[in-house]
C-alpha cells in the first residue's frame, strides 16, 4: 500500500492543505456575510458565484495548464486562491466578495483538475484503487477539519481569513519541491448534453438535482446552523455531521445499487433525504440535538446521490465515452449548483432559515417522482452489462476536469 502511495505523497500532502483551507473559507465565508447583515439573495449570490467560477474554471483552466504545465499553474491558482482570501475581510462589500467567490471557484476547479489528473496519470490499474480511496478519504478528513477550524476564533476576526490563506498556500510547497514527473497535457473532449440525456436521464437528471440541492446546503448551510442558534460553533458541528454521514452512506448505498436497479436506490435516497429535510424544515429550529439528527440523515442519503448518479449513467456508456460522460456530470451538476442556491435564498429571503431545507426537499421529492417515470419508461440494465459501483464513486470523484470540456448539445 505504501509504495503506491509514495509516488503521490507530496501532491496528497498538497491536497490536505488545499481542502483544510477551502473547507475553512467556505464556513467561515456565509457566517461572516450573516454577521455582516448581507441579505439572504447576497448570501445566495455568494454560492452561485462560487459554482459560476467552478464551471468556467473547469472549461478555461486546461488551456491554462496547456500553456504553463501543471506545476506552474498550480502555483499560480494557489496564490489567487490565497490572495483572494485575504481581501475578504479587507474589503467587507456583497458586490465584492461575490466576485472574490467566482474567483475561488475558478481556481478550485483548475487546482482538482491538475491534482486528479496527474493522481490518474501516477495511478496504475493495481494501485488506482488504493491511491483513490486515500484521496476519498483525505478529501473527507480534512474538509471536516476545515469546517471546525472556525471554532477556534471569532468569525469576526481576520485570523480565520488569515488561517485559511496560510493553508492555502501551504498546499504549493510539497508539489513545487515534488521530483515527480507533471502529466502530460489535457486532452479535448466534447460534451454533448442531449446526447448523454438520451443515453441516461437518471443520471443527468440526479446531477442536475444533486448540484441544485447541495449548492444550496454547502452555500447556506453554515448560515441555517449558525441563526437557528448554535452560533459559529454549531454551525461548524453542524456542517461536520452532514459531512461525515454523507461519507458513511456513500458505500452501504452504492454496493446495493450493485445487487438492483440503482434507480430504485437512487429514487429511495431522493426520498429519505426528503423526510429528512422536511424534518429539518419543520423542527430545526427547536434544539441543536435535532438539528444534528436531520443533518446527519439529510447527508447519509443525498450526498451519495452523486455518486449513484454517475454509477448509473456509467452502466449506460462504453469505456472511450466515460470521460465525456464524466465532464457532463460535471458541467451538469455545476449549473445546477450555481441556481440552488439563488433559489434557497429568494425563499429564505421570504420565510426564514425553513425555506433552506424546504427548496432543498422540494428537489428530492421531485427527482424521486422522474426518476419512478423513467422507471415506467426504460426497463433496468442487466446484471452482467453494469459496472461496479466502488469504481463509479472514484471516478465521481475524478471527473472529466481531467480533460478539456468543449461543451455541446448536438445530438451527435
Amino acid at each position: 500500500m505504501f509504495s503506491a502511495l509514495t509516488p503521490v505523497a507530496a501532491l496528497l500532502l498538497s491536497v490536505a492543505f488545499l481542502l483544510m483551507g477551502s473547507g475553512l473559507q467556505n464556513t467561515l465565508t456565509p457566517i461572516r456575510a450573516e454577521i455582516e447583515g448581507f441579505e439572504a439573495m447576497a448570501l445566495g449570490a455568494l454560492g452561485a458565484a462560487y459554482y459560476f467560477g467552478f464551471v468556467i474554471g473547469c472549461v478555461a483552466a486546461p488551456v491554462i495548464v496547456k500553456r504553463a504545465g501543471h506545476i506552474r499553474s498550480f502555483v499560480a491558482m494557489v496564490s489567487i486562491g490565497s490572495s483572494v482570501a485575504l481581501i475578504h475581510p479587507i474589503i467587507v462589500d456583497p458586490w465584492v466578495w461575490t466576485v472574490l467567490r467566482l474567483f475561488t471557484g475558478f481556481c478550485l476547479a483548475g487546482l482538482f483538475m491538475i491534482i486528479e489528473s496527474w493522481l490518474n496519470e501516477k495511478a496504475s490499474n493495481e494501485s488506482r484503487g488504493v491511491i483513490f480511496s486515500t484521496y476519498l478519504g483525505i478529501n473527507l478528513s480534512v474538509i471536516t477539519v476545515g469546517q471546525l477550524l472556525i471554532t477556534v476564533d471569532d468569525p469576526r476576526s481576520f485570523s480565520l481569513f488569515a488561517l485559511a490563506s496560510i493553508l492555502v498556500s501551504l498546499a504549493a510547497v510539497p508539489l513545487a519541491l515534488t521530483r515527480s514527473q507533471e502529466p502530460a497535457p489535457p486532452n479535448i473532449v466534447k460534451l454533448r448534453i442531449l446526447r448523454l440525456y438520451k443515453m441516461s436521464p437518471v443520471g443527468l437528471v440526479g446531477s442536475f438535482s444533486v448540484g441544485l440541492s447541495n449548492g444550496a446546503f454547502w452555500t447556506l448551510g453554515p448560515v441555517y446552523g449558525a441563526v437557528s442558534g448554535g452560533g459559529a460553533e454549531g454551525a461548524a458541528i453542524f456542517m461536520a455531521v452532514g459531512a461525515i454521514a454523507g461519507a458513511a452512506g456513500q458505500w452501504p448505498l452504492g454496493r446495493l445499487s450493485d445487487r438492483m436497479d440503482r434507480r430504485i436506490i437512487i429514487m429511495a435516497a431522493c426520498l429519505l433525504a426528503a423526510v429528512a429535510d422536511l424534518f429539518m424544515s419543520i423542527l430545526g429550529n427547536d434544539s441543536q440535538a435535532i438539528r444534528l439528527i436531520c443533518v446527519a440523515g439529510f447527508g447519509l442519503f443525498a450526498l451519495p446521490i452523486y455518486a449513484l448518479s454517475a454509477a448509473h449513467m456509467n452502466d449506460m456508456v462504453t469505456d472511450s465515452g466515460f470521460v465525456e460522460a464524466a465532464g457532463g456530470l460535471l458541467l451538469t451538476f455545476s449549473i445546477g449548483a450555481v441556481i440552488g442556491p439563488l433559489a434557497a435564498s429568494t425563499v429564505m429571503s421570504l420565510i426564514g432559515p425553513p425555506g433552506l431545507f424546504a427548496v432543498i426537499a422540494a428537489v428530492h421529492l421531485s427527482t424521486a417522482v422522474f426518476v419512478a417515470s423513467r422507471m415506467k419508461i426504460r426497463q433496468a440494465t442487466p446484471d452482467d452489462e453494469r459496472g461496479d459501483f466502488a469504481e463509479a464513486a472514484l471516478a465521481a470523484q475524478t471527473v472529466a476536469v481531467v480533460e478539456e470540456l468543449e461543451p455541446s448539445t448536438a445530438a451527435d
